[in-house]
C-alpha cells in the first residue's frame, strides 16, 4: 500500500477551528496522536507505519492544534490536545476506540484515560509515560528542547534530534530540513515556547509539585489494557520511566526494543508494528 500525505489529509469542523487528519484503511478505528517537538506532525510521526497498520484499521491520525497544521487556538498545546481528541471523536461519532499516542500524544491518551474509562478499548504508548526514578529530571533529551525553544538555532535543533534515536543514520538531510523549516515557523515556535520555554517548563514543575493528584499517581483507574512501548536507549524518556506505569496500569504490558531510542515508531519500525498488532488484534478475554 502506498500513501502519500496528500491522498490521506482529511478536514474536521468544530466550534474551534478546524481539525486537520490523515485518514488510511477500513476497519476498526485507530486514532493515533503524535509528540510535541519541533516540527513534529502526525504525518511525520506514522507516515511510515500507517500502510502496515491501515491492512487491519481505519487509521486516523489526528494532528493536535498547535504544531502548524490544524487551527491554532490561544492555549498551551499541552492544554488544548486532550480537548482536541474529544471534538474529534465526538465529530466524527466515535467512541471505544483504541489509540496509540507517541510520547506527548502517550501523555493525553493516558490522562483521558483516567478520566475515562470507557473512551479507549485498548492504549498504546510509545516512551512518554511515568516519571524518571533514579536519573535526573528534566532528562537530556528535554534540556535539549528547552534549548532550542529559548535560541532556535538549526545546530540546536541538530542537537536535539541526535537525541531522539540510537543511531543517527535515521537522520538525513532531508528529515533535519523538514523539520526545521516547519519548527521555524512564527506560529509554531510560539507553540514551542509556549511548552518547553523555560518559563513554561518552570510553571509546570511547580504544578506538579503543588498538586495532590499528579496524573501519576491515578495511573491504577485506567481501565483498558495497555501496551508501554519503550526504546532501550531513550534520552528523553528514560526506560525507568515505564516502571511506574508497568506496575500500576493494572492490565499493562511493557515491550522494550534494543538499540532503539525515543522514536521507537521509526527507529524499530518492525518490530515495533509487530508488537502493535499483535496487541491490537489480540482476542479479548472472556
Amino acid at each position: 500500500m502506498t500513501l502519500t500525505r496528500e491522498d490521506t489529509l482529511r478536514e474536521l469542523e468544530t466550534d474551534e477551528g478546524v481539525l486537520r487528519y490523515h485518514e488510511a484503511g477500513d476497519g476498526p478505528p485507530l486514532l493515533l496522536l503524535h509528540g510535541s517537538g519541533p516540527g513534529v506532525t502526525g504525518w511525520r510521526n506514522y507516515g511510515n507505519n500507517l500502510p502496515v497498520l491501515a491492512e487491519h484499521f481505519r487509521c486516523l491520525a489526528l494532528e493536535f492544534p498547535g504544531f502548524g497544521v490544524s487551527d491554532p487556538t490561544a492555549e498551551n498545546p499541552m492544554a488544548a490536545a486532550p480537548k482536541a481528541v474529544l471534538r474529534f471523536l465526538e465529530g466524527l461519532g466515535l467512541d471505544r476506540v483504541d489509540v496509540i499516542g507517541n510520547s506527548m500524544g502517550g501523555f493525553v491518551a493516558i490522562g483521558l484515560a483516567v478520566a475515562n474509562k470507557d473512551l479507549f478499548r485498548r492504549i498504546v504508548t510509545v516512551g512518554g509515560v511515568g516519571r524518571n526514578i533514579f536519573s535526573p529530571a528534566p532528562s537530556e533529551g528535554l534540556n535539549l528542547l528547552v534549548e532550542f525553544a529559548e535560541n532556535p538555532t538549526r545546530d540546536n535543533l541538530v542537537q536535539w534530534l541526535r537525541a531522539m534515536v540510537h543511531d543517527p543514520k535515521h537522520l538525513t538531510e532531508e528529515l533535519i530540513e523538514q523539520r526545521w523549516t516547519s519548527a521555524t515557523e512564527p506560529a509554531t515556535l510560539e507553540a514551542s515556547r509556549r511548552i518547553y520555554g523555560r518559563q513554561a517548563m518552570a510553571a509546570m514543575t511547580a504544578a506538579q509539585a503543588q498538586s495532590d493528584q499528579p496524573i501519576w499517581a491515578l495511573l491504577h483507574k485506567i481501565a483498558a489494557p495497555t501496551l508501554l512501548t519503550w526504546g532501550r536507549d531513550d534520552r528523553v524518556t528514560p526506560l525507568e520511566s515505564a516502571l511506574l506505569p508497568m506496575r500500576t496500569i493494572p492490565k499493562a504490558e511493557l515491550h522494550v526494543l534494543p538499540d532503539c531510542g525515543h522514536w521507537a515508531m521509526i527507529e524499530q519500525k518492525a518490530a515495533w508494528e509487530s508488537a502493535v498488532l499483535a496487541f491490537l488484534t489480540r482476542p479479548e478475554a472472556s
